[in-house]
């Protein structure tokens, strides 16, 4: 079983409402899609997703398929992708960064090792610890009374009963009072936390998160820029809520730093900025030694991408601050023939072949960007 093609496709997904950021507003995801062929004409397929083109990090789609087309896909052809790790170290030896790249890469190759094998794909990383795992919901219309009303609904349904609240955008003074109206009219029924995806400087850090825990806010994410190592370790230093690290925690050797330094309590975990999946086991180990406490991030992924997360969540002992891999949730369609399942709070591990999902062919088709070739979209 060896390695014969690898497959690019950027599709641009519809979501069902705004979803508010400190750097960009999602009205339509952008995806990448991966699907890998073996000789036999077997089929692997993976998803990442981006947010805002250029807005949130140095992986643009178009970057993305670039890369893979005119770089990994060469060092891959002809491997076996049982042999997933041993492929990633080779291409890591020869195309430095392009983290969203190679998760899109080995991905897939880990899709069709597992289904080689008839397997579900976390049983190639040391097999399921959890079922379903606790999954949050963002909160981020931006009007107070409307996120209210999700919030008591999504608890009266049992979907969510974790909001996370996007804050960096605006005035942060006003931004807090909006916290605490909601976290005063939800109570003790849910946890509230909030991320400032690298809004504040410092001084504004200080006040804010002074406030936030004050109002009962469980965890603050990502207030200063990736950057500022020594400024998250002076905050987490000060504060008792845990302050997470997200966008500074990248490369193992960046989650070492912050270990190494405190630079946040916490680690969120997400497999596209780490470089795959094989490397978010090597974080979550580094957090692990050190006593950080972890999250399941999203990118926002649709199905697919979500069920590559999961499964590889799945595998970790202990998740302390639970998942938000609600991207499924988000969209309007779907590219799987199969859902993700959420109840009781909880999202339910998939637990097929593989990522456990069904691509549907033809929305891959009807989603990818104008301009992609008949030759391109050999789905």
């Amino acid at each position: 079983m060896k390695i014969h093609s690898f497959d690019v496709y950027i599709l641009d997904l519809p979501i069902i409402r705004p979803h508010q950021l400190a750097m960009h507003t999602i009205t339509a995801q952008a995806i990448v899609v991966g699907c890998v062929r073996d000789e036999d004409g077997r089929e692997g397929w993976s998803e990442v997703a981006t947010i805002g083109g250029a807005s949130y990090g140095e992986s643009t789609p178009e970057a993305i398929k670039a890369n893979i087309d005119a770089y990994i896909t060469p060092l891959i052809t002809g491997e076996d992708p049982i042999h997933f790790d041993r492929i990633m170290h080779k291409v890591s030896k020869q195309v430095r960064g392009n983290y969203f790249a190679k998760t899109v890469v080995e991905g897939a190759i880990v899709d069709l090792a597992a289904r080689s094998k008839n397997v579900p794909a976390f049983e190639l990383f040391g097999g399921q610890i959890h079922q379903s795992l606790p999954i949050a919901w963002t909160l981020a219309s931006g009007n107070t009374d409307t996120d209210i009303e999700e919030a008591q609904e999504m608890l009266r349904t049992k979907r969510h009963n974790i909001f996370k609240l996007k804050i960096g955008k605006g005035d942060p003074f006003k931004n807090i009072e909006h916290v605490r109206a909601i976290k005063q009219a939800i109570g003790d029924q849910a946890r509230i936390t909030v991320d400032v995806n690298q809004a504040w400087d410092e001084d504004t850090s200080n006040y804010c998160i002074a406030a936030l825990q004050d109002a009962g806010v469980s965890m603050v994410e990502q207030p200063l820029q990736t950057w500022d190592f020594e400024g998250m370790s002076r905050l987490v230093s000060k504060f008792d809520v845990p302050i997470m690290a997200d966008e500074a925690a990248t490369s193992i050797q960046d989650v070492f730093r912050i270990a190494k330094y405190r630079a946040g309590n916490s680690i969120a975990l997400k497999p596209c900025k780490h470089g795959g999946l094989t490397q978010t086991k090597k974080v979550a180990g580094i957090a692990e030694a050190s006593g950080l406490g972890l999250y399941g991030g999203t990118m926002i992924e649709s199905s697919l991408g979500t069920a590559m997360c999961a499964q590889l969540y799945a595998t970790i002992p202990e998740m302390k601050f639970g998942t938000e891999i609600f991207g499924p949730l988000l969209f309007k369609d779907s590219i799987t023939t199969n859902a993700i399942e959420f109840r009781d709070f909880e999202v339910v591990i998939p637990d097929g072949v593989g990522f456990g999902m069904e691509i549907d062919k033809e929305k891959v088709k009807h989603y990818a960007r104008p301009g992609a070739s008949e030759t391109e979209l050999r789905v």
